[in-house]
């Protein structure tokens, strides 16, 4: 039999200290990191996207970052494969992969063996539903998706238009959920993987999303967003992240600066229960509590140890 590929996971809510702990883990394990985050993989989106600067990386290589232009399409397929040819890269140079972010959908389509259906394409209904987007708004068409796959609608954010069109597209030309053709799959594990995942008391979490937002836009968000709408991208996967999109009200003249931030606040907190609902749900993995911060050094190593046991690497 094979011996599978190894391969470390840090996964959590947004604002949980991800990013922090991947590298902490990578320098203790010999590792280099492979983000997860379907966002940073898009050049100059990097203070609304929360991307690894070079000084944070501290000399760890990270991979799958600035790797396409904002008005450029990426799929999950595309990550999977991507993402599988840098575990192998790593893995051959004798050195641990650890994926590190919070798109749920892209880490499973990594680590499992999971096959993206090629059905379920339909032109004429994909430009009828752009149509209703675009006449009746994202909310309306994401109540819809509710109604016929209300999985698939907790794990797509009403403004990200595009993957709400694709999943109702898949259910009107195959008759079935887009949740419901994933889950009967049953995928088999790829790798020998472990899975770590931080958690924290939900207004603690909440307090440390509001006070990044803050900093954020002390950062230059603004600036970063503008640029997204003077290019006058609407459709574009880039435009649907949480932190630009908001702030389009402020840049139209819609509503006052502070509106705009407290709804990105609102919706980067509401981003995060997804998450947590999705990591839930859908991975088998160690939870860590990381509320305390007076013990967060302690648990980095706690969860280091846990990682290096569950892949036997000492």
């Amino acid at each position: 039999m094979l011996t599978k590929e190894k391969v470390a996971v840090i996964i959590g809510p947004t604002a949980s200290g991800k990013t922090d702990l991947s590298i902490f883990a990578a320098k203790q394990l010999n590792g280099e990191v492979i983000s997860g985050d379907s966002m940073q993989i898009y050049r100059g989106l990097d203070i609304g996207t929360a991307k690894v600067t070079t000084s944070e990386m501290d000399g760890v290589p990270h991979h799958l970052i600035d790797i396409k232009n904002v008005d450029e399409s990426f799929s999950a397929a595309e990550f999977q494969q991507l993402a599988r040819e840098k575990i192998t890269d790593i893995n051959a140079r004798g050195k641990l992969p650890i994926i590190c972010g919070g798109t749920g959908l892209y880490i499973q389509s990594v680590l499992y063996d999971y096959q993206f259906a090629q059905n379920g394409n339909d032109e004429t209904i994909r430009k009828q539903l752009e149509e209703e987007a675009e006449s009746l708004g994202a909310d309306a068409l994401h109540e819809k998706l509710r109604k016929v796959d209300p999985a698939s609608a907790d794990a797509i954010h009403p403004n990200n238009v595009r993957r709400t069109i694709r999943a109702l597209e898949v259910y009107s030309t195959t008759g079935r959920p887009a949740s419901e053709q994933q889950s009967t799959e049953k995928p088999d594990e790829k790798y020998d993987s472990a899975i770590a995942g931080l958690t924290m008391d939900r207004s603690v979490l909440y307090e440390r999303i509001n006070k990044r937002v803050d900093i954020m836009m002390e950062a230059g968000l603004l600036a970063e967003a503008k640029m997204l709408y003077e290019l006058g991208l609407k459709d574009v996967p880039a435009v649907q992240a949480i932190g630009y999109k908001e702030l389009f009200g402020y840049l139209k003249g819609e509503q006052p600066l502070e509106e705009a931030v407290e709804l990105l606040k609102q919706n980067s907190r509401r981003y995060a229960k997804r998450q947590l609902t999705w990591f839930r749900n859908k991975m088998d993995l160690e939870w860590v509590d990381v509320t305390d911060e007076a013990l967060r050094h302690e648990k980095k190593q706690q969860i280091c140890e846990w990682l290096a046991g569950k892949l036997n690497l000492r």
